[in-house]
């Protein structure tokens, strides 16, 4: 009976872990990609004797504040430390450590922690011993700037200071500059808005704990898989029974639950360096079309691995060795090293859900810190139960014993990463425009999947290692009305019907206009929408009517949101029809633009943005004139360029969405 129970729970958690996929991608980031550059950075250097110090300031917009350098701690999830790497010291000598002064203290509810951090301007200094004057001094600041709401992405600000002996110097700065060809194609992009201080930047709640929330379910998943499940037991057995005393056999398993915790959260850290020397580079990644195709194809090889066909698993000499440095350290570093072999041994398991965390923060646009808090959600979730059960020993009874239960939840998982290796395909496909998985194609598959999961779950379809025979428990056949009930619901997607919107998978399916039956629109919905801002511009002045500027992306969700919930209300698509000229700016549009018109675009922070596809020109062009770059951003403007209101961001309120349109209209 309690096996029964506990398969219907993996399927419920595989019912939300399906939807928190599409759910997770559209939690909106517009304020993470916002351009925001509230902190400034100087240098200055005094010469004392034979010592040069260094000072690095920064000075701060009102309402932000920078944090300090101290280390929160590996398991205190927090701001970014303010972090200073001096390069190539081969030609001087650092004196001491780097100087902070004492900043304000205090307690922050965001993060639930004690942070220290610095307001309007702090400088940071550093003595150093130059043996030779010939190079520059390069210093990099790794930095992330916050406000009471939110943190921005980890950025790097190098300095390149080229000192003389009396203590004189120049920074020297970047290394990459433009010519005036970039400059003229730059201002070639700008408007001469009459009233552009309508144009402010929209803020925008941040969802981490939802990321986190959705990383703990993905833990939970993993721990029903049979890599994992068996291990909870032994592995708790062995801290209580084996240790000196029940005390130090719980903080022995206590502290392993946490050195599992740590190692996924570490796990998000390459990212955190991608995201330090591009913020948009995880964006790129998510519409990159090659690495949508690997994405794909790795999902399918997980999809097969889960069927039993194979066994994807990291090399056995990794776990071995780990196994052995566990064995003979001992103490806690041969606890982390257990906790270490417990990760590789049960990658064949975790690896494909953990590939779902990853592809769906990707395609969310929320960067590293984001992927962080899914990351560090699946870590708690598997490091838990050695937590609980070394507490509470008496629980280990009533946990059930492994058997084709298990295979059953890895299986259903399979058909899980069919699904959503398809979405992968689907965003390579829009980008690229091939017209090989239109929307009612997409939706005709999830149909095939899905029936084909009703025949699995009902003994019909077996897989290598099912058992002969399969006993229709009750959690079987209601998990297969459920997700028979899907399946009907999905099926009005392959109409024209009123009801072929499925607006509860919005923004997960291609758009409504990327359809077999609409071959003919230029937007969504049917609607006219012009592709290029200047043909848009002359529309506006051949009709008499308003743009609305819509910048989006093919593979932006809540775009999709936007269009299929909100736009498609009757009254909504009235006034998109006959009030305002569509135009629809797309972001992440991948095709060339002609060899004259690719330009380098220097960033109001320094660094230089080269600028090649109609996207990189539209992602610009949002930025020069309306200093964001967020999807989805909706500008209402005349002819003749005023701004008729002020700018607005992703809004599922379609009744608010109306009002900003009829007053931008009046």
């Amino acid at each position: 009976m309690f096996k029964n129970h506990l398969f219907q729970i993996s399927l419920f958690l595989f019912s939300i872990s399906f939807l928190s996929f599409n759910a997770k991608a559209q939690i909106n980031f517009g304020s993470q990609n916002q351009v925001l550059e509230p902190i400034e950075w100087k240098a200055d250097v005094t010469k004392t004797d034979s010592i040069f110090t260094l000072a690095f300031i920064a000075e701060l917009e009102d309402g932000w504040h920078l944090p300090s350098m101290k280390s929160l701690g590996e398991d205190v999830i927090g701001p970014i430390p303010t972090a200073f790497n001096f390069k190539n010291q081969n030609h001087y000598k650092l004196v001491g450590d780097t100087y902070e002064p004492k900043g304000i203290e205090t307690y922050d509810e965001t993060f639930e922690t004690d942070l220290t951090y610095f307001e309007e301007k702090v400088a940071f200094t550093q003595k150093i011993k130059i043996t030779s004057f010939d190079q520059p001094i390069e210093v990099d600041v790794t930095y992330s700037v916050c406000d009471d709401e939110r943190c921005l992405p980890p950025e790097i600000h190098t300095f390149r200071l080229q000192i003389n002996p009396d203590g004189s110097f120049q920074n020297l700065g970047q290394d990459l500059e433009v010519d005036e060809t970039d400059v003229n194609l730059t201002n070639s992009l700008k408007l001469d808005i009459k009233n552009p201080e309508l144009i402010s930047s929209t803020n925008v709640e941040q969802s981490y704990m939802m990321l986190f929330f959705l990383g703990f379910i993905g833990g939970l998943l993993a721990l029903l898989t049979p890599c994992v499940f068996p291990m909870i037991p032994l592995t708790v057995s062995f801290f209580t029974k084996g240790a000196r005393t029940p005390k130090i056999g719980k903080f022995n398993a206590i502290l392993y639950g946490l050195f599992i915790f740590g190692i996924y959260l570490l796990l998000s850290l390459p990212f955190h360096l991608l995201d330090s020397v591009n913020p948009e580079i995880l964006n790129n990644i998510s519409t990159n079309t090659v690495l949508n195709i690997i994405f794909f194809v790795i999902f399918m090889a997980f999809a097969f691995s889960f069927f039993g066909y194979y066994e994807i698993t990291l090399p056995q000499s990794w776990s071995n060795r780990m196994d052995q440095k566990a064995m003979s350290f001992g103490g806690i570093v041969g606890i982390f090293f257990m906790a270490l072999t417990l990760a590789i041994v049960s990658f064949s398991c975790t690896g494909p859900i953990l590939g779902s965390l990853l592809g769906g923060s990707l395609t969310a646009d929320g960067g590293a810190i984001q992927l962080s808090f899914g990351m560090g959600g699946f870590g708690l979730a598997l490091a838990l139960p050695f937590a609980l059960f070394a507490l509470f020993p008496n629980w280990l009874k009533a946990m059930p014993q492994s058997g084709g239960w298990l295979n059953t939840v890895k299986v259903v998982l399979g058909f899980l990463e069919v699904g959503l290796a398809f979405k992968f395909l689907s965003n390579a496909d829009l980008v690229e425009n091939w017209g090989l998985l239109k929307r009612e194609i997409f939706i005709g598959i999830w149909i095939l999947i899905g029936l084909a999961l009703v025949l699995y779950l009902l003994g019909k379809i077996k897989f290598p290692h099912d058992a002969k025979k399969i006993k229709l428990s009750k959690g079987r056949v209601f998990s297969s009305l459920v997700i028979l009930a899907f399946v009907v619901y999905l099926i009005p997607g392959l109409t024209q019907s009123s009801y072929a919107n499925l607006k509860l998978l919005s923004g997960f399916p291609p758009p409504l206009n990327y359809s077999l039956y609409d071959k003919d629109s230029s937007g969504p919905l049917g609607l006219t929408a012009y592709k290029d801002f200047d043909k848009g511009l002359a529309a506006s002045k051949a009709s008499g009517k308003p743009m609305l500027i819509d910048f989006t992306g093919m593979a932006c969700v809540n775009c999709r949101k936007m269009e299929e919930q909100v736009w498609s209300e009757p009254q909504v698509l009235k006034a998109l029809q006959n009030d305002v000229i569509l135009v629809s700016l797309y972001v992440d549009k991948r095709s060339e633009l002609p060899k004259e018109e690719q330009f380098n675009f220097k960033k109001p922070n320094g660094s230089i943005k080269q600028i090649k596809t109609i996207g990189d020109k539209w992602a610009t062009f949002q930025t020069v004139n309306f200093r964001n770059n967020s999807q989805p951003y909706y500008v209402l403007m005349d002819s003749d360029l005023n701004l008729l209101n002020q700018p607005k961001g992703y809004e599922p309120d379609a009744d608010v969405f109306l009002e900003w349109m009829k007053k931008g209209i009046e």
